[in-house]
């Protein structure tokens, strides 16, 4: 028995039996279990990999040695961060454990990648200010909107219209890192912005369902259990993408959320006009609300629920970011109140 292509066919006696390809059923078991497109595609790439450097031997075939090797191979040969690294590992055990329903042996002699520990980049409060004003429109709305919440990123553009309390200044993040729910602010200057946002969203909905669309994706199987939900206006995106587009998973057409290539394209553009020099993402507004919190003066137990951390330890890395000097300790250069120049 032997792989073939990206089709994941398997030729021999098995073949006659059409039984599902390898990565079909790859598929079907992350979308059962909820993973993300994203994961998804990140998955199957790792694991053709790991097929192509064995002979394209079908997985069966192979086991924990091979699998010590391959990730091995990665830290010593690849140079991979650990994250990658861990990212690779989590790919084989999904297609043993759930596909193969095979368990792996404890695999001790995988060589690690290194985990550097690096502290988080973090924007001062000026910079920010710069950066936000190097912006307009939806991409400002939704920099303004990471940088006031603490939300992730794709917890911002998944956000749907009935997730805003205005009445309580309150947004409700839904299925977060680790498939929690939770709540943070919802920032006053924004306000008016969203409620703007969330007009043009309304009306872009209505013209939706005039030209007999107007369906968006529910999350899991709520589209079974409130069949006529997926049209209401208070399951739509808050910020909806400017065109219709086919959804990967069902073929239908639908109006998915606003693209996060444009936002990150946005963000690199305002930081050259800014004359930022740090290195920027959507996330470093995350990590910038984080420390701009701690120096405020809030304690990590609160800033720990609204970025949705699931251990303080987690949230305790910005202590060593804050803009009192290294470890918040005051220079002894500093405490002498002045020094030759």
């Amino acid at each position: 028995m032997s792989y073939h292509g990206e089709s994941g066919a398997i030729t021999g006696a098995g073949a006659a039996a059409r039984k599902p390809t390898l990565f079909a059923e790859v598929r079907r078991r992350m979308r059962l279990m909820h993973y993300s497109l994203a994961t998804e595609r990140i998955y199957v790439q790792w694991m053709r990999r790991f097929i192509f450097a064995n002979g394209r031997r079908h997985p069966r075939e192979l086991g924990g040695e091979e699998v010590e090797r391959f990730l091995s191979r990665l830290a010593t040969e690849g140079d991979v961060a650990a994250s990658t690294q861990n990212q690779a590992l989590s790919a084989l055990l999904f297609l043993y454990r759930e596909v193969l329903r095979i368990d792996l042996p404890w695999m001790e002699n995988v060589v690690r990648a290194k985990r550097p520990r690096r502290v988080p980049v973090v924007l001062a409060h000026d910079e920010v200010t710069r950066l936000l004003a190097a912006m307009d429109g939806r991409t400002w709305l939704l920099a303004s909107l990471l940088y006031g919440t603490g939300m992730r990123l794709m917890e911002c553009l998944r956000l749907r219209v009935k997730d805003l309390d205005f009445a309580r200044n309150e947004i409700v993040v839904r299925d977060g890192k680790g498939g929690k729910d939770r709540r943070t602010m919802l920032p006053r200057a924004l306000v008016e912005p969203l409620q703007r946002e969330i007009e043009r969203a309304r009306q872009l909905h209505v013209r939706d369902l005039a030209a007999g669309f107007g369906e968006t994706r529910l999350p899991h199987a709520l589209a079974r259990k409130y069949p006529r939900a997926a049209r209401e206006f208070g399951w739509q995106f808050v910020f909806p993408s400017a065109q219709r587009s086919r959804d990967p998973l069902d073929g239908n057409e639908r109006r998915h959320h606003f693209d996060d290539a444009m936002l990150s394209r946005a963000l690199k553009r305002a930081r050259s006009v800014a004359g930022i020099t740090k290195p920027l993402s959507a996330h470093t507004l995350r990590h910038s609300f984080a420390t701009h919190l701690l120096e405020a003066g809030y304690d990590l137990r609160t800033i720990q629920e609204l970025l949705g951390h699931k251990d303080v330890a987690t949230t305790q890395i910005y202590t060593h970011v804050l803009n009192r000097g290294g470890q918040g300790v005051v220079s002894p250069l500093d405490r002498r109140g002045s020094a030759a120049v």
